[in-house]
């Protein structure tokens, strides 16, 4: 008998067949013998639905607003599983974010949970109820729904693992795990069956969408062990845990990229002491995630500084770049969204020399150009261009020797998945 925390995404709730599946299989797992709460995401694309109704009533909506309409979507899904399990003659019962007990900070549409109230949860565990809870939102202290950005429903789902102690969560995607690279454009892409959290830190990171980088943060701050695994089969996926002898020790573990990011250039920036420091504040300000950084060379007691930002963060950028911009009186900003990154992450580069050196050499060798760099003791990332992305990912997985025998086909799953 084990304690288990089972999150469902989108794709595996589209449509009233696969809610069926669902509850089908969480009423195995309690036939079973175990304990099971159920975390679930908003159907389908139903998320990006109400998104886009939204940018058809309005151009600018407030983000507490947005935060009242993204948080139904998931109220849907915890109600539908409820009845489909109570329909298959087993008790169940629904509990949106507030009702749960995810509290969390009030910064809407990126909110970070604080505390978890589990006191519900158990008490229904304990009457033999299948407990079902909506991912991706919680509530303020003082009662403001929020919402905890893209892919939250992981987060809310090991969160209420730790919670609760659960000896497993369970992450059910329309993926059969974590791949070294995206089987779309490398179909010889391998799934990886073990690896640590603070490799599948930086993979998470870098590109690879099967599970959101807090939820990884989450799980290694608390011990969760994860187990990223398909809806559609059932068998094992990638186990996510604290590295120990019996993992994989490879070189590189992966090959990610991703697409989500915009660079923004400031040129012509004052060279004096406190001007990064400015600019950087008031991304901060704006809850604007900064990624990579690059200051050029001074010249002429002027410089240009690069760095990189989500796309979906360039509206708030962009209204705290007018007015930085102006007070520090550089000559222009720019932005370019037609970048990607592409990243080599492995524990075994910290003991391994000329991984950079072999990484830009294979780029160089099939044209690809690289903007920016960063590092990490782990990780190797370059912005190039967004057309030359797939290139660079394939030549990079096959130079490292990360394919499987088999190719994957066009029906292997995703490397991105997520809600």
């Amino acid at each position: 008998m084990a304690l288990v925390v089972a999150k469902f995404g989108g794709t595996s709730l589209g449509g009233a067949e696969r809610i069926r599946n669902v509850a089908r299989r969480l009423i195995s797992r309690k036939e079973s013998g175990d304990d099971i709460v159920a975390v679930v995401s908003a159907m389908g694309d139903v998320t990006d639905e109400l998104v886009e109704l939204a940018r058809e009533v309005s151009s600018d909506p407030p983000d507490r607003e947005m935060d009242m309409l993204l948080a139904t979507g998931e109220q849907v899904s915890i109600a539908l599983l409820a009845m489909a399990i109570h329909d298959m003659g087993h008790e169940a019962i629904s509990f949106t974010g507030t009702q749960v007990g995810i509290v969390t900070d009030p910064v809407h549409r990126k909110a970070k949970i604080t505390e978890v109230k589990v006191d519900r949860v158990r008490e229904a565990l304990s009457t033999g109820r299948i407990v079902i809870v909506a991912g991706f939102q919680g509530a303020t202290p003082d009662g403001q729904i929020t919402t905890l950005g893209r892919g939250g429903s992981d987060t809310t789902a090991v969160a209420v693992a730790a919670g609760i102690g659960a000896d497993v969560c369970e992450i059910y995607t329309d993926v059969d795990g974590v791949f070294t690279a995206d089987p779309r454009i490398v179909p010889s892409a391998r799934k990886i069956d073990s690896i640590s959290y603070e490799e599948m830190l930086e993979m998470a990171s870098s590109g690879a969408g099967v599970l959101q980088m807090r939820s990884v943060e989450f799980a290694r701050n608390h011990g969760v062990v994860v187990h990223c695994r398909s809806s559609f089969t059932d068998s094992p996926g990638t186990i996510v845990k604290e590295a120990d002898e019996t993992m994989e020790q490879a070189i590189i573990s992966g090959v990610t990229h991703d697409t989500s990011e915009a660079k923004i250039t400031l040129r012509d920036v004052p060279d004096r002491p406190g001007v990064a420091a400015q600019v950087f504040t008031a991304m901060a300000d704006a809850n604007v995630n900064v990624d990579m950084i690059i200051q050029n060379v001074s010249e002429q007691e002027t410089t240009d500084i690069s760095f990189t930002v989500p796309k979906d963060d360039l509206g708030s950028a962009n209204r705290a770049l007018d007015d930085i911009v102006a007070k520090l009186g550089a000559r222009e900003w720019s932005v370019d969204d037609s970048v990607a990154k592409v990243s080599l992450v492995g524990a075994g580069m910290r003991t391994h020399p000329g991984i950079a050196a072999q990484m830009f050499r294979t780029m160089a060798e099939v044209g690809v150009n690289i903007d920016m760099i960063s590092t990490s003791p782990i990780r190797i990332s370059c912005v190039v261009a967004a057309d030359q992305v797939a290139d660079a990912v394939r030549a990079l997985h096959d130079v490292f020797g990360l394919g499987s025998d088999e190719s994957g086909g066009e029906d292997e799953p995703t490397h991105g998945g997520g809600e």
